[in-house]
């Protein structure tokens, strides 16, 4: 029996009444009551603690009202303003300004606290206070601001702790709770359930989404379950007010835990990196190339020098899988390539003209995204009185010395783009590179192509610019 049920929420069917038999409804779960949270909180509320920083600046030594004005214009728009009716050089003096309130809470005894990495960006002093009003100065171990997550060393033995749980377990509609310090009110409790998992918020987080009340000074708190385990860090909300506003956003701590024990050991985070820049597969664009369904991370750019390019990864691929882990959409292949260790072979598959190619790759570090190589090139002008095709285009051959430059081994010029060719945003000077499955050679062929095509189907064309490629489906004039 599941702690859900042992909370007296909910009475779940098991599995076999849950999926119903065919030509009749599932049964639906009878509401038992609500919850009681007070044993837990008991529990884990001691482990929460409230963070405050501060921040050193400079200070002239007059003091007062004037001084933090202009402290204030100083900070924030770079503006240094003489103070009237005062002659000669001030004295600075260094003062401590607080920055701001957040949570965490501790994850072993000796000391280890989890914290959002915006709660303490940018502070010259942590201080945390526990439950039982015990203030520590914490050492700042590290801060990963892609996953905002931060591990926090309190010089302290004998703490209170929580247990963490398994974020792949998570269930929608499981009650959850969060303690924490919003608008720095101490071991504050809310409580819901979760209403989403892995909503997509960026390139390396899959976030859980809940109900839970969080505001201004929960970040950094523990997502807790009913078994007491954490789920996750509290760390964003959506809102239009800057308060709640019935969504907030926690951090799985499956991703924490990896992310805090490369913190600890190395006060930096390594993530691996594919050297590609990708897009989404369209539905018209899978039924087009023969992959049935929208699935994959359409290869957009190939990073000159890259793994990606050293192994055979080309512009048009669509990556299929990684490491035999299927890619469904765009969100899952930056997180497999990142949590990869640097310096390992990996197995890229690919789609590839109508087949899957298996290409090897060696995965390197993840570092500042580089600007895509090359720039568009002058489109030339079409002859005159020469009528567009079918899809509005006037497309022409590009030189072999020209092809060289620009790093693509065929394709054709777009000269002028007319009708559905405008409307699907080619534009002159873009570079055609294949239609469907097929490279595409020449204008010539190109047309020849056209001319055979069912009018009544759409076509992708894979379009470069300025150095990134986008399959775009257009459908002939007929």
């Amino acid at each position: 029996m599941s702690a859900l049920v042992l909370a007296g929420a909910v009475a779940v069917p098991a599995p076999a009444q849950a999926a119903g038999q065919a030509g009749k409804p599932v049964p639906a779960p009878v509401v038992t009551g609500l919850p009681d949270f007070s044993d837990l909180i008991d529990k884990a509320g001691p482990a929460v603690v409230n963070i405050r920083t501060t921040e050193r600046v400079m200070r002239g030594g007059g003091g007062g009202a004037e001084d933090e004005m202009l402290e204030l214009f100083r900070r924030h728009f770079g503006m240094q303003i003489p103070r009237g009716g005062r002659r000669g050089p001030q004295q600075q003096e260094e003062q401590e300004v607080q920055r701001g309130v957040g949570s965490g809470f501790l994850i072993s005894g000796d000391g280890f606290v989890l914290t959002n990495a915006h709660v303490v960006e940018g502070a010259d002093e942590v201080t945390v206070t526990l439950t039982d009003r015990r203030e520590f100065k914490a050492k700042v171990l590290g801060a990963d601001r892609r996953s905002d997550v931060a591990v926090l060393k309190l010089d302290a033995s004998g703490l209170p702790y929580l247990r963490t749980g398994d974020s792949s377990k998570i269930r929608v509609g499981e009650w959850v709770v969060a303690i924490g310090s919003p608008f720095n009110l101490d071991n504050t409790v809310t409580a819901g359930i979760i209403s989403a998992k892995s909503r997509d918020t960026g390139d390396f987080l899959p976030l859980i989404q809940s109900d839970v009340a969080v505001n201004p000074g929960n970040s950094g708190g523990p997502l807790i379950n009913m078994r007491g385990e954490v789920i996750g860090i509290n760390s964003q909300i959506a809102t239009l007010s800057g308060a709640y506003n019935g969504i907030s956003f926690a951090v799985p701590i499956d991703e924490v835990m990896r992310v805090a024990e490369q913190l600890k050991q190395s006060g930096r985070v390594t993530r691996g990196r594919l050297g590609v820049q990708i897009s989404e597969v369209t539905r018209d664009v899978a039924e087009s190339l023969g992959l049935g369904k929208a699935r994959g991370a359409e290869v957009s750019m190939v990073e000159p020098g890259g793994p990606a390019e050293k192994g055979g990864i080309k512009v048009g691929d669509i990556i299929l899988q990684f490491n035999k882990q299927p890619i469904e959409t765009t969100r899952d292949l930056p997180r497999l390539v990142g949590a990869s260790k640097v310096g390992s072979r990996a197995t890229v598959t690919v789609w590839r003209r109508g087949s899957q190619v298996e290409l090897p790759v060696t995965i390197v570090e993840l570092q500042d995204e580089k600007t895509a190589p090359g720039g568009r090139p002058a489109p030339k002008k079409p002859a005159p009185g020469a009528a567009p095709n079918a899809l509005g285009l006037h497309v022409a051959d590009v030189p072999a010395a020209e092809r060289r430059e620009l790093g693509i081994e065929s394709g054709v010029m777009v000269e002028n783009a007319q009708g559905v060719a405008a409307t699907a945003g080619i534009r002159p000077g873009d570079l055609v590179l294949q239609w469907n499955n097929t490279p595409v050679t020449s204008a010539q062929q190109f047309n020849a192509l056209l001319a055979k095509h069912d009018k009544t189907k759409p076509v992708a064309l894979l379009v470069q610019r300025e150095g990134t490629t986008q399959y775009l489906t257009l459908k002939p004039r007929q």
